[in-house]
């Protein structure tokens, strides 16, 4: 895996992956940034997030398991000095659907104690992660 993070102005970056995507990357202006594009950490939280709703999505459909829709909000709470790393990470999986309860627990659990590489790294980096799940039927 590889990236390219090159400057465009002020404090305004554009990363460019491998697979040929962009994102803008930006901080507020009291930062120096125009606030143009997600910060370097709102980038990690949502890597967190979205790590974690693809293991879920795959192993509820692997399952057999009927789902209308899936939605991941994160939080995350940082240190105040720097490095200011993760220190909590709160994770809500809202699914709609006719899901069994039990079957979201595991594929929950699976995605972070095995398969969720995002998850895990900042938890192997001393941050807690709690997770909670809605099921709407």
């Amino acid at each position: 895996m590889k990236v390219r993070v090159k400057l465009v102005e002020g404090m305004t970056f554009l990363a460019e992956t491998l697979s040929g995507h962009g994102i803008i990357i930006d901080t507020k202006p009291e930062y120096g940034g125009k606030d143009l594009g997600p910060s370097p950490m709102e980038l990690v939280l949502a890597g967190i997030a979205a790590c974690t709703a693809f293991d879920i999505a795959m192993i509820l459909r692997k399952m057999r398991q009927n789902f209308e829709s899936l939605e991941v909000k994160a939080s995350a709470e940082r240190r105040e000095e720097p490095p200011r790393v993760f220190t909590m990470v709160r994770i809500e999986y809202i699914v709609k659907g006719d899901v069994d309860e039990e079957k979201l627990k595991r594929v929950i659990k699976l995605s972070q104690e095995k398969y969720c590489s995002a998850s895990i790294m900042v938890k192997k980096g001393g941050a807690v992660v709690e997770t909670s799940y809605k099921i709407i039927r």
